[in-house]
């Protein structure tokens, strides 16, 4: 008989996507191409397509809880991310199972859609940053998320660095601040600060392309990474790698750019 290939598995805890482009659906997607078995526990169903979100229904904490208590109990994955929480009862459910594992952790504090609808209720930024934020191996904010949560203006790519040198001071945790919506400049500059060592993760930028989801793919290819045991410096470049082809990669579906 055949030996079966052993693979990692990775979780993803994150809102569903009907249109298919961000949350769990690009997460799974970004498992699969990564050699990682995706599991997932879903904490919104949201109604979306590319251009709008036109509602949320949050999920019971008691049903998240169970989503990911079902995981472990006979998938227990060697990383997991969180994406879209949404609430302060879903961050404290998520935060109460995390405790005491030794799984390594990615949040990406999503906040607000590609579209503007917002995906973090106001009342739950604190939630997010004082129970998670401390279980975790690395936030992985975009500019918006990281002004948001320092109160600070990033024009610059100096200010990426800057902020992620205070979320790591604040938080204590890795941070990983991307810098996709700086305006302007031939490069796509990221940088990660983990409290001792600096890095620059710099690639061309894709003119012309218009997409969500790049935020949900990078922090699960970051989390596919860490599933398969590489350091997290590597799992980040290796995840920017692979999010910069997804984006050169894109098509069209239905008359919109899905990432490739």
């Amino acid at each position: 008989m055949r030996k079966r290939m052993q693979i990692p598995v990775a979780l993803t805890i994150a809102g569903s996507d009907s249109g298919g482009g961000a949350g769990v659906p690009a997460d799974l997607k970004a498992f699969t191409a990564l050699g990682v078995h995706g599991t997932c526990a879903i904490t919104c169903l949201t109604a979306q397509n590319p251009r709008r979100v036109t509602g949320v229904e949050a999920c019971s904490p008691k049903m998240l809880r169970a989503q990911i208590e079902a995981v472990f109990e006979e998938l227990p994955p060697r990383a997991a991310k969180t994406g879209m929480l949404f609430s302060t009862a879903l961050i404290r459910e998520v935060a109460r199972a995390w405790r005491g594992r030794r799984c390594p952790l990615v949040v990406d504090p999503v906040m607000v859609a590609t579209s503007g609808a917002r995906l973090l209720q106001p009342d739950a930024i604190r939630a997010l940053t004082q129970q998670l934020f401390p279980l975790a191996v690395l936030i992985t904010p975009n500019v918006p998320e990281a002004e948001a949560l320092l109160e600070m203006v990033i024009s610059a790519p100096e200010d990426l660095r800057e902020a992620a040198r205070r979320l790591h001071a604040r938080f204590g945790c890795a941070a990983l601040v991307k810098g996709g919506h700086l305006r302007g400049g031939r490069e796509s500059i990221d940088i990660l600060f983990d409290g001792q060592t600096e890095w620059l993760l710099s690639s061309p930028r894709v003119p012309g392309v218009k997409t969500h989801g790049t935020g949900c793919t990078f922090s699960a290819a970051i989390a596919a990474h860490l599933a398969h045991g590489e350091k997290l410096p590597r799992a980040v470049a290796l995840a920017k790698r692979y999010v910069t082809n997804a984006i050169k990669n894109t098509c069209r579906a239905g008359g919109h750019e899905v990432l490739g």
